[in-house]
């Protein structure tokens, strides 16, 4: 009988780690995603439920629909650059974008917003900037000159 037993040991020795290694290199496109992606994904998050924690609901109605849409677009690009950082990468500008919206949002999409609603907005909005910035450092230096 054949000895079909499989022995546990060292991965070096398969004939084809070199390709997986490669493949794995080429997938993540040398950034490290789980640095920001997560945060990202998290601050999407928050601002989604933003007004239901703060309670500001009943006072600024027009706030609530706009920080759940807000939330879920940093969400839905925290997904994509998890799923394809290579093309992704690209929209980092966009996170900044929106994290410059919600800075002044409250004045504008809010009637007269209290100090908490402007507070939250510009706390979420600067992380999403600062975010959004280190996704464009790592996207700069990770990609390849010609």
């Amino acid at each position: 009988m054949a000895d079909v037993s499989h022995t546990r040991g060292d991965m070096t020795g398969h004939p084809d780690a070199p390709e997986m290694r490669a493949r794995y290199a080429r997938m993540l496109g040398g950034r490290d995603v789980a640095l920001v992606d997560g945060p990202v994904f998290l601050l999407g998050l928050y601002c989604a439920a933003s007004p239901w924690i703060f309670h500001y609901t009943t006072s600024q109605p027009p706030l609530v629909a706009h920080n759940l849409i807000m939330g879920i677009a940093i969400g839905v690009l925290a997904l994509g650059f998890t799923n394809s950082p290579e093309r992704m990468y690209g929209l980092s500008g966009a996170l900044c974008a929106l994290g410059t919206w919600m800075i002044i949002s409250p004045w504008i999409v809010g009637s007269s917003p209290d100090t908490g609603v402007v507070l939250n907005s510009i706390i979420i909005g600067a992380l999403a900037v600062v975010l959004g910035m280190v996704c464009i450092v790592n996207a700069t230096r990770s990609t390849p000159r010609a």
